[in-house]
């Protein structure tokens, strides 16, 4: 049997918002690509994760995220 670690959603443990001004937090969810993590792999909740890819989504276009590495 393997028993796999339950990974708690960053944003529900540290009861935090998604916020696309927070470009710290959002570079934590996207590879060296800018591509955006999948919820398995980062371990953020389906409705964060949902909220998440919005917020990193509005700050690609408001520049303040850059869309790609270069």
């Amino acid at each position: 049997m393997s028993t796999k670690k339950q990974k708690d959603c960053h944003f529900c443990a540290n009861q935090i918002e998604v916020d696309y001004k927070d470009g710290r937090t959002l570079k934590k969810f996207v590879n060296f690509y800018m591509k955006i993590l999948p919820g398995s792999r980062t371990g953020v909740c389906a409705w964060h994760q949902r909220k998440l890819s919005s917020a990193i989504k509005r700050a690609r276009v408001m520049a303040l995220m850059s869309p790609t590495h270069k």
